[in-house]
């Protein structure tokens, strides 16, 4: 398990070289398969951003960066790099144009369900007593529910098997009942090949392991009824069928998902887009909205507005249509990504965030980058790809000891150029943390 390291004051980032640890102070991409660091991203983390030097002047992390900002491979870039403690602006390039996201858009999809969900709660799938012979089975929005083809190793939560042990009696049919999220179930613009590639499950309120068919398969096109067929085989019934609980059922049995926390930090590491849009909705909720497309991003908006005030901007900074990024209607500013990473290096709610941030060479969708770089460790950051865009944002240790947050979006990318600007986002990272600019 990840170890939990909280800002209050406080950004801990992992810096690892030569095989030794080094500690900074607080406040679905591949490449080169070669061994890892050999250094653990658990390592004890230290405390307080303010001990930390100060940063580079912005001159000269301008000459440091200037070869790698220019690579082609980067086609439109947009670049925002802060003082993580202070969020003074260090270097900017084209950072105020709202620029397709990709994946990085869950930042602000953990940001929203820190700011309104209790890190503690838990989204809980129940049965509960139908008609006579009827078991209800009702999602709670767990897309982590473990069935037959469980993927998230580590997280913890329910189980269906789980559920079935506590059925007594007979049972003559299971009706599933996902009513608890409403709307479409593909988001604004996605391709449906998402599902049938398994990069997503439609989104409802029952799954389990994701709507998966396989470990590593495509999706289910109906993901309630899967999870229905697969408690009917753990409990020997043949019918499943869709329905509604009965208002005030007796509960016969429920399990429960990780706390939001955890959740939070599962869906940053591996980037999981069906966590971004159980998250998202939950925080339509909250609000009590409907738990919709349109409601989780009215909803996420309206949790996020006052981030975005305080760091100056405004509402107009970002525009998500999902909370997965998946859709590329998606639109935020470079700017205001660096400035909420550098706020919520200043908080202590949003520490979760910051633990899901996957280390450059150990965990999450950076294991397998940087791995022969001096830079891992020293990068903690979310990675984003969709066709024509590359992405990373996130914190970073540089060579002289400062803390700074960053964001790089990468539009305008040919198809076959989605490796090429990978590699040139982690050059970019990489200077930015081998940076002795003082």
């Amino acid at each position: 398990m990840r170890r939990s390291w909280v800002a209050g004051a406080a950004v801990a980032v992992l810096a690892a070289a030569a095989g030794t640890a080094t500690l900074l102070q607080p406040a679905g991409e591949p490449s080169a398969v070669t061994p890892a660091p050999t250094t653990s991203p658990e390592a004890v983390r230290t405390p307080l951003l303010a001990e930390q030097p100060s940063v580079a002047p912005p001159e000269a992390l301008k000459r440091s960066l200037a070869s790698f900002v220019r690579d082609p491979a980067l086609g439109r870039l947009g670049l925002s790099i802060l003082d993580a403690e202070t969020s003074e602006p260090l270097l900017e390039l084209n950072a105020g144009k709202a620029a397709t996201p990709a994946s990085t858009a869950k930042i602000v999809t953990a940001l929203a369900a820190l700011s309104v969900l209790s890190p503690t709660d838990v989204l809980t799938t129940r049965l509960v007593q139908g008609a006579a012979g009827d078991l209800v089975l009702v999602g709670g929005g767990d897309p982590t529910l473990i069935g037959a083809h469980p993927v998230r190793d580590g997280l913890g939560g329910g189980t269906l098997a789980a559920l079935a042990r506590q059925v007594t009696g007979p049972v003559t049919r299971i009706v599933v009942d996902d009513s608890l999220f409403t709307g479409p179930r593909l988001g604004p613009q996605w391709k449906p090949g998402y599902v049938t590639g398994g990069d997503v499950a439609p989104v409802g309120a029952l799954m389990v392991d994701g709507g998966r068919l396989s470990k590593d398969g495509p999706r289910s096109q109906d993901p309630a009824l899967e999870a229905g067929r697969q408690l009917a085989g753990l409990l020997h019934v043949k019918r499943v069928v869709r329905g509604t609980a009965p208002a005030g059922a007796a509960e016969v049995a429920h399990v429960d998902s990780a706390p939001v926390a955890r959740l939070v930090e599962a869906m940053l590491t591996r980037s999981d887009n069906d966590l971004a849009e159980a998250l998202g909705r939950q925080v339509a909720l909250a609000a009590k909205l409907p738990a919709s497309y349109a409601g989780e991003a009215a909803a996420v908006q309206a949790a996020i507005d006052p981030l975005l005030r305080h760091t100056g901007l405004t509402p107009s900074a970002l525009r998500l249509y999902d909370a997965s990024g998946l859709s590329p209607g998606d639109q935020i500013q470079p700017a205001a990504l660096s400035r909420l990473l550098a706020t919520a290096a200043q908080d202590p709610r949003f520490g979760a965030l910051l633990d899901g941030l996957p280390v450059a060479g150990f965990d999450g969708t950076l294991a397998k980058r940087y791995r022969t770089s001096p830079a891992a460790g020293e990068v903690r950051a979310k990675t984003g790809t969709l066709n024509g865009v590359s992405a990373l944002a996130g914190l970073v240790h540089t060579h002289d000891g400062a803390v700074l947050a960053f964001a790089f979006t990468a539009n305008g990318i040919p198809l076959s150029g989605t490796q090429q600007a990978q590699a040139a986002l982690d050059r970019l990272a990489a200077a930015l943390a081998g940076c002795g600019c003082r």
